[in-house]
C-alpha cells in the first residue's frame, strides 16, 4: 500500500432531483479516478436536497436502505468501474421508524465494508435533524480499504471531541467529514474546528460542505471543502465558497507516524483519569 494517497471529495449544488444528483457525482468520480484519486467522498446526504431545514413527512421520501438501497448499488458499482474506495452519505431508513443519518464505505472492488451512522443530532433552526434521524447505534467504525483505514464523522459531530478520538483510537488515517454548514451560523468553525481535530488525533481530514442556497430554507451552504493533514495545515487551497468543486490532493500517510513520534500524544494520554468525561 503506498504511503502517499490521492484523495478526492465533491461540494456540490443541489440539482432538483435525485438522479440528476447521482448523475454528477459519478462524473466527478469519474473525473477524479482519471487523474489518479483512489478515494472519493461525497457531502452529507448527497442524493437529496437538505432537507431538514423544514420538518416536513414529506421527506422522508428520500430514505432507502444501506446496504441494499438503490444509491448504494449504484455506487458499488461506481467504484468497480473506476477501481475507487467511495464513502457515501445518504438518509438510511434500517425498518419502519428507525431513520438515520448514515454514511455507507464501499471499497475499490464494489464491496460495502460496513455504515457510520451519525451520533450527534441537531435540533436547531434550519437544522431540524430530530425530526427524521435517530442518534447513530454502530460504534466508530474505521474501515480497512483499498487506501488504507478510514473513518467517518457526519456534520454536527465535529463540534464533540470524542468521536474524533475514538475513530483515532480506533486506527483511523483518514477521516471524512461529510456535512451541510450554513454561512451565517459556523463559517468562524469551520476552519478551525478539523484542523484543531487532525492535530489532536494525528490523522487526515476531508471536511466537505455543500455550497448554494437550495430551495427548502435560506441556508446558504459555504462549501470551502478542504483537506488538512495530522499538522493541522490545509493540503492545497480551501476550496470556492459559492461554487461547486473537485478536490484532489495527494496525502502523505507517512506523514502520520512522523507526527506521532513526534508529538506523543497518543503516548500522553490518561485514560486512567478521564472517568468524569462520560458521566452524564
Amino acid at each position: 500500500m503506498a504511503d502517499v494517497v490521492r484523495a478526492a471529495l465533491v461540494q456540490a449544488t443541489w440539482t432538483g432531483d435525485t438522479e440528476s444528483m447521482i448523475a454528477k457525482h459519478e462524473e466527478y468520480a469519474r473525473a477524479a479516478a482519471a487523474q489518479g484519486a483512489k478515494v472519493i467522498g461525497f457531502q452529507e446526504v448527497f442524493n437529496a436536497p437538505y432537507f431538514c431545514q423544514v420538518q416536513e413527512p414529506e421527506h422522508y421520501r428520500w430514505a432507502e436502505p444501506v446496504p441494499d438501497g438503490p444509491t448504494v448499488r449504484r455506487m458499488q458499482d461506481l467504484a468497480r468501474e473506476t477501481g475507487m474506495v467511495i464513502v457515501v452519505p445518504v438518509f438510511e431508513v434500517e425498518q419502519s421508524g428507525f431513520y438515520y443519518n448514515t454514511a455507507a464505505v464501499i471499497d475499490a472492488d464494489g464491496t460495502v465494508l460496513g455504515a457510520y451512522r451519525k451520533h450527534h443530532i441537531p435540533q436547531v433552526k434550519g437544522f431540524w435533524e430530530k425530526y427524521y434521524f435517530k442518534p447513530g447505534n454502530a460504534g466508530w467504525p474505521v474501515f480497512d480499504t483499498a487506501v488504507g483505514k478510514v473513518g467517518v464523522y457526519i456534520c454536527y459531530d465535529r463540534h464533540f471531541p470524542e468521536g474524533w478520538r475514538q475513530l483515532g483510537l480506533n486506527g483511523a488515517q483518514l477521516v471524512y467529514n461529510p456535512s451541510a454548514t450554513s454561512r451565517g451560523l459556523s463559517a468562524y468553525l469551520w476552519q478551525l474546528e478539523q484542523p484543531a481535530a487532525a492535530v489532536a488525533n494525528e490523522y487526515f481530514i476531508a471536511a466537505i460542505n455543500r455550497v448554494g442556497v437550495e430551495e427548502y430554507g435560506d441556508n446558504d451552504f459555504y462549501g470551502t471543502s478542504y483537506f488538512v493533514d495530522p499538522r493541522g495545515q490545509f493540503v492545497g487551497e480551501v476550496a470556492s465558497d459559492s461554487k461547486e468543486e473537485l478536490v484532489i490532493r495527494d496525502l502523505d500517510f507517512g506523514m502520520i507516524d512522523e507526527v506521532r513520534q513526534q508529538w506523543a500524544f497518543y503516548r500522553d494520554r490518561r485514560p486512567d483519569a478521564y472517568d468524569g468525561l462520560v458521566q452524564p
